[in-house]
Parts: C-alpha cells; sequence; structure tokens
C-alpha cells in the first residue's frame, strides 16, 4: 500500500533537501580552508540560516529549540540559499556565541 504525504510533510521535506544542499556547500567552504574548520569547537551543533529563505530559517529555529543539545556549543552559519549564489563568490559567515 503506498502512502500518499500530506502537504505539510512535503513542505518539510523540501525544507530537508534544501537544508542538506546547503549543508553541502558549507562543508566545501570549509573544506577549502581548513584554518576555519579548526577554528570552530571540535563538537557542535550547527544551525543553518539562510539570509534569503526565510521559511527555511524559521524551520532551523525551531529544530535548534526543539533538538539541541545543551552540552554541546552552537554554530550559526548564515548564507545565501539561492543556486545563483556559491560559496566561493558570497562567503558563509559562521558565528559562535559566547557562553557568559
Amino acid at each position: 500500500m503506498e502512502r500518499k504525504m500530506t502537504l505539510p510533510a512535503k513542505k518539510n521535506r523540501r525544507v530537508v533537501e534544501r537544508n542538506i544542499a546547503l549543508l553541502g556547500d558549507l562543508m566545501q567552504f570549509l573544506l577549502a580552508d581548513p584554518r576555519v574548520l579548526a577554528s570552530l569547537p571540535s563538537d557542535f551543533e550547527l544551525v543553518i540560516l539562510p539570509d534569503d529563505d526565510p521559511e527555511m530559517r524559521l524551520y532551523n529555529l525551531k529544530l535548534l529549540d526543539a533538538l539541541a543539545n545543551q552540552d554541546k556549543p552552537i554554530v550559526f552559519a548564515r548564507l545565501k540559499s539561492s543556486r545563483k549564489a556559491s560559496w566561493r563568490t558570497s562567503q558563509p559567515n559562521l558565528y559562535v556565541p559566547l557562553a557568559v
């Protein structure tokens, strides 16, 4: 028996697929400059915040709220999600909040 996806499930699947694509772009950026990767904590939660995709940004922030491990530092990655944008021309901005 074939299961049909509901509209919210299809919408979430598209957001997840876009997240995976952006994660690939971010990994290429980090591997191209090992100094950036070395400056990040050794074990962290990554939150991708696309500047040009409010739906994905909100989805990822909700995931952070629901699933974040309090023992791990969070790294926020701001980047463009447009396929026209490349990490080579528009490098991601990485932020590691300081615990006080």
